[in-house]
């Protein structure tokens, strides 16, 4: 007999086994000298809220209380990763761009923290 759990959790592996196979294209075809880029630190950022999110539209369908991702934030974290890009290919200055890069990375953070913290607290509360 299968366990009613099997079909959302299966969704939920091949969503993170593809972005873990994003992660790795990005690894390797990328040069060496682009590591060292804010804009690599960026994409990989926002490959982490991508799984975050897609994590949110997976338990969405399970759950009854309703998580909700920061839409500003994520807005916020998008203009600051587009500003960012901007700079590094106009070289307006590395610092500003750094700076930039910055803080998409810690808007994506911020967001995926609090849609992490959510789903705990739902956890608890089911147990």
């Amino acid at each position: 007999m299968r366990n009613p759990q099997s079909k959302p959790r299966r969704w939920t592996v091949i969503a993170s086994g593809l972005l873990c196979a994003a992660v790795a294209v990005v690894v390797l075809f990328t040069n060496r000298r682009a590591f060292f880029s804010p804009l690599a630190v960026v994409v990989l950022g926002a490959v982490g809220l991508a799984a975050i999110l897609l994590q949110l539209r997976f338990r969405r369908r399970e759950q009854t209380n309703r998580v909700y991702s920061q839409v500003w934030l994520n807005a916020l974290g998008i203009l600051l990763a587009l500003a960012a890009l901007v700079s590094d290919l106009f070289h307006l200055g590395q610092q500003l761009t750094q700076t930039l890069a910055l803080g998409a990375v810690t808007g994506f953070a911020i967001s995926g923290a609090m849609i992490l913290h959510a789903f705990r607290k739902q956890r608890t509360a089911q147990k």
